[in-house]
């Protein structure tokens, strides 16, 4: 058996574990950094934040809509968020895991992002990888834009 892809990003953003942690579960705030490109346009951004809940975000791009959904499996604010998680065209039993762990780190958040992928997936490591550093970029931006 091929062990699974597991990749970790980490990035050190200038605000409190609990406003890094609700900007993930909060709509309003979800939708400015969560799966957003430079070109896209948010459609939808739905979440349900509970554990079993789920979210669907969705921005339309050049090549057409994406959807992105997830299924909370923990939610320990300020501490932890995990989910499940899965972009079209993989199918609703096609899930991958992703940690995320916020710890206080001077006057900010250390958050480390942990996504474990399927072996077949290891091709889009990299891909994944750099959305991911481009997802906690947009965080730290529209946090510091709030703080600001």
């Amino acid at each position: 058996m091929t062990a699974p892809v597991i990749l970790t990003v980490t990035r050190d953003i200038a605000a409190p574990p609990e406003a890094v942690f609700d900007a993930w579960l909060d709509p309003a705030t979800a939708r400015r950094f969560l799966f957003a490109t430079p070109d896209g346009e948010m459609l939808t951004c739905e979440i349900d934040a509970r554990i079993g809940g789920r979210a669907l975000i969705v921005e339309r791009r050049a090549g057409g809509e994406a959807h992105h959904h997830l299924l909370f499996d923990e939610i320990d604010r300020p501490h932890r968020l995990a989910f499940r998680f899965r972009a079209d065209p993989a199918k609703e039993g096609e899930w991958t895991r992703v940690a995320i762990d916020f710890v206080v780190q001077g006057d900010g958040t250390r958050l480390t992002l942990t996504h474990e992928m399927d072996p077949a997936c290891a091709a889009y490591e990299e891909q994944t990888r750099k959305g991911w550093t481009m997802i906690l970029a947009n965080l730290a931006t529209t946090l510091e834009k709030d703080n600001g």
